[in-house]
């Protein structure tokens, strides 16, 4: 049976009341809330809330990590609580919502207020620069960090843990108000996100490779590149042929790192007597702005992420892709390349995004919502409650109207 959810924040619950939008997602056709519990920082436009542009900030909307410090104690990496009202609200969801009416979106490693706090435990780039919005999975402070955030979740909400931002991060993904006046290739902008702190070198030099020689020729070509050199295709094959076969070794590695520590988070997760859903950012690295994803199927571009679905569905308990996709053939092969990945070792959900950039009217999402429900895909989860207006989530309930 194909379940449905719809991604919200716990500021929408405090704007217009748990209750409200509860019965407003049921009302739908939607069977659960996946709501925030760990957030990073974002400027969003609420077209239905009281405030028509909320700032959002890092941190968790649960109990302060003092509370619990059976859980806590030794971690270095102390999270920010957010507003105690949303706190409030989240519970309430939860005790609401009752078994299966609720998941706990949990954004792990992308938190700048931990990255500058900690630089040491961001990742850094063949430069030196720190890429501080993402903390690094190789360093055993972030991973301590991912194992005591995922506890916690399990503990306070016990709802299933959608995992977020549980990999590497990416150059385009990270501050806001960023410029870049160079026009860089797809396969530049890949390299100036790779991480070259000493844990992730380490992981290199595992694979047989030099990250010393790997570092400085991809800062040779970026430095070309910063020039004006041609750009490079975003392929491992392309990437390998400009700084050398050591590049696809650190591909490897990252893959690793990212399974290593999503078992860790799982075991974690499985011993409090939670659930673990990995959710790909695959999908929104490839079509975020328009819904126009170029290159493979989304399955076999995770290596920009550090992301190998085949070993980590292996370890998970849900395995959820964003299809952000205009073209129905395309999100259908996307979808389709996960499915194949996973092999069944795990359930999968596929999210979509009910409006504008990409997808234009009711009838576009229902050809979606269709080419999404494959053989192996458990459920269709929506995003976002608070970020659409209600004409868009209104086309829902006859997208979920099926044969």
């Amino acid at each position: 049976m194909l379940t449905t959810s719809l991604y919200a924040f716990p500021s929408d619950l405090v704007a217009e009341g748990v209750d409200t939008v509860l019965r407003r997602v049921r009302e739908r056709g939607v069977d659960a809330v996946t709501l925030a519990v760990a957030y990073h920082r974002a400027r969003d436009v609420t077209p239905h809330g009281p405030a028509r542009l909320v700032h959002r900030r890092d941190g968790l909307f649960l109990p302060h990590p003092d509370e619990l410090p059976d859980i806590w104690d030794g971690v270095r990496l102390r999270p920010p609580v957010q507003d105690p009202a949303e706190v409030a609200a989240a519970a309430r969801l939860f005790e609401l919502a009752g078994p299966g009416g609720a998941l706990a979106w949990t954004v792990f490693l992308h938190n700048t207020t931990l990255g500058a706090e900690h630089p040491d435990a961001a990742g850094v780039n063949c430069f030196g620069d720190p890429l501080r919005a993402d903390l690094c999975p190789a360093h055993p402070d972030a991973g301590a960090y991912a194992v005591a955030l995922a506890r916690t979740v399990v503990r306070v909400t016990g709802a299933p843990v959608v995992a977020e931002a549980l990999s590497y991060g990416t150059f385009d993904h990270g501050h806001h108000h960023e410029r870049c006046f160079v026009p860089l290739g797809d396969g530049e902008r890949a390299l100036l996100g790779l991480c070259f702190c000493a844990h992730c070198r380490r992981a290199v030099a595992g694979q047989g490779a030099d990250p010393e020689r790997l570092r400085a020729r991809i800062a040779t070509h970026l430095e070309r590149a910063l020039d004006g050199a041609p750009a490079t295709p975003g392929e491992p094959a392309a990437l390998a042929a400009a700084v050398g076969d050591d590049v696809v070794a650190m591909l490897r590695a990252r893959q690793a790192v990212v399974a290593a520590l999503t078992g860790r988070v799982a075991d974690a997760v499985h011993a409090e007597g939670g659930r673990l859903i990995f959710l790909d950012l695959t999908g929104a690295v490839l079509g975020y702005a328009g819904g126009e994803p170029a290159g493979g199927p989304v399955a076999v571009q995770g290596w920009r992420l550090g992301v190998d679905p085949a070993a980590l569905s292996g370890l998970v308990d849900g395995y959820a892709c964003l299809a952000y996709a205009r073209d129905p053939q395309r999100l259908r092969a996307d979808v389709a390349s996960v499915v194949e990945a996973v092999g069944g070792r795990c359930p999968v959900r596929v999210v979509l995004r009910p409006g504008w950039p990409d997808t234009d009217d009711a009838g576009h999402l229902a050809g979606k919502v269709a080419a999404a429900t494959l053989p192996g895909v458990a459920a269709v989860d929506f995003y976002h409650y608070g970020l659409y207006p209600w004409p868009v989530l209104d086309r829902i309930p006859a997208a979920l109207i099926r044969d």
